[in-house]
């Protein structure tokens, strides 16, 4: 049986309904399901993963977030190097873009784009033993 279907014959418990996250009085963050789905969270390192949660957290309705590098280390307890590697991840998969604030600033606009449909590219075995060395 497909999971779609068993999905439907499934009754539904709510553990605790009490605690039913709802949307009333958070800004804007939420996150496509489709990074989950279409194999994107496999192809970001843990500090990526991170910073993008972060991102996505902070950001307005647009998906912009004008947080600078060190406040988002010091929100994720990861050094320099760490999210500057992390945001470079992240846009090179085309999930975040940038755009400074000035002509010659290094802080800016950092926007969290809609996941791309086509997928993430594909990952060779050697660069996912980089980014999840227990992975087999």
């Amino acid at each position: 049986m497909d999971a779609d279907r068993r999905r439907s014959t499934l009754r539904v418990i709510v553990p605790r309904p009490d605690r039913v996250r709802t949307l009333e009085g958070v800004a804007f963050g939420w996150m496509d399901a489709r990074l989950h789905r279409d194999g994107w969270l496999m192809r970001l390192s843990p500090e990526a993963l991170s910073v993008y949660v972060f991102l996505a957290l902070v950001a307005d309705r647009d998906g912009v977030s004008f947080y600078r590098r060190d406040r988002i280390g010091a929100g994720l307890a990861l050094g320099e190097t760490e999210v500057r590697e992390a945001l470079r991840q992240l846009e090179d998969l085309g999930l975040v873009a940038f755009f400074p604030f000035g002509p010659h600033a290094c802080e800016g606009f950092r926007q969290v784009l809609s996941v791309p449909a086509s997928g993430p590219p594909p990952l060779c075995r050697d660069v996912r033993q980089l980014l999840h060395p227990k992975a087999p």
